[in-house]
């Protein structure tokens, strides 16, 4: 299956992890991914606050570079799904605004087309349940993740508002995360803060209110029994694992549990070594993680 890749920021910048482990799983998962390798930020819903129409501008032109493809959309942060909904349902509902915005896409030569019949910009979270699908997942596997605990988190922007982000047509979206666990032989732990936010896009206004609450979601992670958690979102792993052992002072406790980026924990159950995975990149050590899932492939 043959996509238009969009990597996003983040996974090119702080979690080059993200990135090596996706162009590895994808061959595995029969993906030819079309780096969109010219396209830009999407704004993080940060630039929509004080400028809709360059944040628009911005996208409008990384969804004309899709479509100059051939091929529909994939990113791999939950983030960029949200921000990219959001500007895709405004230029979709108004042919004058879109005009507008295909005017400042003449210089490059690109326009963007209504969205129309299979084209879409999807997650990869999206397009391993709906497009790949769970059974061909589950054949793909050659290291099942028996035994994992595995804590899903979501972040906010692939959950909510439901109207933008498809839910009409797809209502079981907001557990395709435990199906993909479940899926790859681990056991998905259900806690209190798998939906909720991870407190990353206020850290630079509120970073105690930001920290409390990612150290909050880990430790009922901890509670819960989860051996690690696993994310489709870049900035929540930011928030989850690089400032992990700052969040610990905010909850008054020892935290140290793995935060996973969703290729690595695809790639580990279709056979692909930690290393080549990233998984030595992270802040809080994956050992254990690599040390459960090697004695499982023994066992």
């Amino acid at each position: 299956m043959k996509v238009a890749y969009w990597p996003g920021c983040v996974s090119r910048g702080f979690t080059p992890e993200l990135h090596g482990s996706m162009a590895a799983v994808a061959p595995k998962l029969d993906l030819e991914l079309v780096e969109l390798d010219r396209a830009n930020c999407c704004g993080a819903g940060v630039i929509a606050e004080h400028n809709q129409e360059l944040v628009d501008t911005l996208n409008a032109r990384t969804f004309a570079l899709a479509q100059a493809t051939g091929a529909s959309m994939m990113n791999i942060c939950s983030t960029c799904q949200g921000a990219q909904s959001e500007c895709q349902q405004r230029l979709d509902a108004d042919p004058d605004y879109r005009e507008m915005i295909n005017s400042h896409l003449e210089p490059e030569g690109l326009r963007y087309e209504r969205a129309r019949g299979d084209w879409k910009n999807k997650n990869l979270l999206w397009m391993l349940v709906e497009d790949i699908g769970l059974d061909r997942l589950r054949e793909k596997v050659v290291r099942p993740l028996e035994g994992l605990r595995v804590a899903p988190f979501y972040g906010c922007y692939i959950v909510r508002p439901t109207g933008r982000l498809g839910y009409d047509e797809f209502p079981q979206r907001d557990f395709y995360l435990d199906f993909v666990i479940e899926a790859l032989g681990a056991t998905a732990v259900e806690f209190a803060g798998s939906h909720k936010c991870c407190g990353f896009p206020v850290i630079t206004m509120a970073k105690t209110t930001s920290l409390r609450q990612a150290g909050r979601h880990l430790a009922d992670a901890i509670d819960a029994g989860a051996d690690c958690l696993v994310t489709p979102c870049p900035l929540c792993h930011l928030n989850l694992d690089l400032q992990q052992p700052d969040a610990e002072k905010f909850v008054e406790r020892e935290l140290g549990i793995p935060v996973l980026h969703l290729p690595q924990m695809v790639g580990l159950a279709l056979g692909l070594e930690p290393k080549e995975l990233g998984m030595d990149k992270h802040v809080v050590k994956t050992r254990d993680v690599q040390r459960k899932v090697a004695e499982l492939a023994a066992a």
